[in-house]
């Protein structure tokens, strides 16, 4: 089980970061660092509602994006990996196509799904959905096949099975492969949403930045890493109730 976040190790964790941006501001004196007292002020006075709308935004395409993710990625990942024809047809496509770089498909899903909120979740699906597919069907190849044996002698159907063994096995690959996507899916939603959007915090960072505004650029930063963190906590619960066993 990874470590869990508590108050105290949020808040050293803060402290250390923030005097060292602090010093790195000092020390610098250039206009592009700014203080992070400053921007933590800017964000206490336009936190509602500029900030919370931006936020919502993104944060539901976040949310959208990895429900589909999971839901897609965890019935392929198991199909393949508890069926050994599903494995040799899938595998290779899977194979070819998660090599690439999916940002590159942005200009595709935009002819294809427009501007607005599909092309920009069907991204964010297309960033974990291979990384989710890949490590649950790793984690249903890893379990001992003596393992179906006794349910099977009993009668246990393919459905039985996959619920009573497959699927908790495979939880915490589920919950890894999201780690590892989660911060590439940040960045590409951070790049969709300066397209064909006036709400998110991508459109939010990049507009104090085209208005010279390094304090609410900064703010955004600040935002979005801290969604970032909040999904992060929210698995880390999650996994911790679905995986008591790896306590």
């Amino acid at each position: 089980m990874k470590q869990q976040y508590n108050i105290q190790n949020v808040l050293f964790s803060l402290t250390i970061l923030f005097l060292l941006w602090g010093m790195i501001s000092l020390y610098t004196q250039m206009t592009i660092i700014v203080s992070p007292i400053s921007v933590l002020q800017k964000i206490f006075v336009i936190f509602y509602p500029t900030l919370v709308v931006h936020s919502v935004y993104s944060l539901g395409r976040m949310m959208i994006g990895i429900i589909i993710a999971i839901i897609t990625g965890v019935s392929m990942g198991i199909g393949m990996g508890y069926f050994k024809i599903l494995d040799k047809f899938f595998s290779p496509i899977v194979y070819m196509t998660y090599p690439i770089p999916k940002i590159a498909l942005l200009p595709i899903l935009m002819v294809l799904c427009g501007l607005g909120e599909v092309s920009k979740v069907m991204m964010i699906v297309l960033i974990i959905l291979f990384q989710v597919i890949i490590g649950v069907r790793d984690g249903v190849k890893d379990i001992a096949k003596e393992i179906y044996e006794p349910l099977i002698s009993v009668g246990a159907t393919h459905k039985d099975i996959i619920l009573q063994i497959v699927l908790p096995a495979c939880l915490p690959k589920l919950f890894t492969s999201l780690r590892i996507a989660m911060a590439t899916a940040i960045s590409v939603l951070f790049f969709t949403e300066t397209f064909g959007t006036t709400y998110g915090m991508g459109f939010f960072i990049m507009d104090a930045w085209m208005r010279v505004n390094y304090i609410e650029m900064y703010a955004g930063i600040m935002v979005l890493s801290f969604i970032g963190f909040a999904l992060f906590f929210t698995f880390d619960v999650i996994e911790k109730k679905c995986c008591g066993w790896l306590v």
